[in-house]
């Protein structure tokens, strides 16, 4: 048996088993492979994990650990020390590797988003935590101009106050992505906290949050004419990449 799985905390709103057991079938390794999750609060745990399950081959890292999870791994690919975060591991021989396959996920879909033409040129981040961090190297890689939004004023450029004393700071980029968890299942009503008035029929709104399929901060840009997205196809791409990292 092969087995993968997922780690995180919590993981009521994750996709990642269905999908893989969708997959599994698809390529008739259902008796042979299989996907759990594990629901990890404290990385101390996470050790433990590939004791307990000699089996394991891989898994995917989600919030909050795609920072941290970092010093417990043996070695970082490429791919990882240019986002800075992990979204995949994988055992190597008797080692433990990170990699990160949000990057490839992110700017697939925003390729996608734009039809090819990439007309973003300024964009505000909502967040600064691991999620963040392939918006960010995907921005760089695409030559878009970036700020970061978050509430710790050394995680970021600006805090949430600094955009509702100066409006413009959301009004005059092209693009607004949230990479915060706010909106995700089941807290439908919460949203980033940003002056949503000023947000004009010109802009894109992209929510790496896939439940609901429009969150609350979609919802806000749709109502102002601006173009809404949210994280699904990121998510499709990002663990097709992993599925390859597994088996590479």
């Amino acid at each position: 048996m092969k087995r993968y799985g997922l780690i995180g905390f919590p993981l009521g709103h994750s996709f990642s088993r269905g999908y893989f057991q969708e997959k599994f079938a698809r390529l008739g390794l259902t008796e042979s492979h299989k996907y759990d999750l594990f629901e990890i609060e404290y990385l101390k745990d996470f050790p433990a994990l590939w004791e307990r399950y000699p089996d394991l081959v891989g898994v995917n890292v989600t919030v909050p650990h795609k920072e941290n999870i970092r010093r417990f791994l043996d070695r970082l690919d490429s791919s990882a020390h240019k986002v800075e975060a992990v979204n995949v591991v994988k055992k190597e021989g008797n080692k433990l590797v990170g990699y990160n396959s949000d990057f490839f996920g992110f700017k697939q879909s925003m390729v996608n988003y734009f039809q090819g033409n990439i007309t973003c040129e300024k964009a505000l981040i909502l967040g600064g935590g691991g999620a963040s961090k392939a918006v960010e190297a995907t921005f760089l890689d695409l030559g878009i101009k970036y700020m970061v939004v978050s509430r710790d004023k050394h995680k970021g450029d600006l805090v949430y106050q600094d955009l509702k004393d100066d409006p413009s700071y959301v009004s005059k980029v092209d693009m607004i992505v949230n990479t915060t968890p706010l909106g995700m299942h089941p807290n439908l009503e919460s949203k980033p906290d940003i002056p949503y008035d000023v947000i004009r029929a010109e802009q894109y709104l992209y929510d790496l949050v896939y439940n609901p399929e429009e969150t609350a901060f979609m919802k806000e840009g749709r109502s102002r004419g601006a173009r809404t997205k949210n994280g699904l196809e990121m998510l499709y791409v990002q663990a097709d990449r992993a599925w390859e990292i597994w088996n590479s």
